[in-house]
């Protein structure tokens, strides 16, 4: 059975204050430890790069980015469990590097969990490479933690 998909324009557009209630319910619903509410608003009042993919009425996903001296550190991209599977993470991943470079970054850097193989993957499709782990970065329930696999791409 083949799966059938329906165009969707899509457009980015500023992720503000108003749709921060939208967005940390896409949040829990895709990951079981969320970015909180104030994690998206402390990220847009220091000037962070927030940018929603939006079409056919919904949210398709988002991203969250540092500029530093000459690097981006991109800090959260998620695409809406109902849309993904569908190429809005590689949308995403193109338009943050498309930005980096205007701002003359020469590097794009993040953290993915080790369990997250897909990320990984979609990553390394993109350009980026592995090039260390983080020891105990993330939080895993129950009081443990889980390692980060750090990963840069050259612009």
């Amino acid at each position: 059975m083949s799966a059938v998909f329906r165009a969707i324009e899509a457009q980015f557009e500023p992720l503000t204050e108003a749709r921060l209630d939208q967005v940390t319910a896409i949040e829990r619903e895709a990951y079981d430890h969320p970015w909180t509410r104030g994690n998206f608003a402390d990220s847009l009042k220091s000037g962070y790069q927030a940018q929603l993919l939006t079409g056919g009425g919904a949210v398709l996903g988002y991203f969250v980015a540092m500029l530093g001296v000459d690097e981006v550190h991109l800090l959260n991209i998620t695409v809406a469990p109902a849309h993904q599977h569908q190429g809005w993470g590689r949308v995403m991943l193109d338009a943050l590097a498309l930005w980096a470079r205007s701002q003359r970054a020469q590097w794009l850097w993040l953290e993915v969990r080790v369990s997250n193989l897909r990320a990984q993957r979609i990553y390394e499709r993109h350009g980026y490479r592995r090039v260390g782990e983080r020891s105990r970065y993330y939080p895993a329930g129950h009081g443990r933690r889980e390692d980060a696999v750090v990963m840069s791409l050259k612009l």
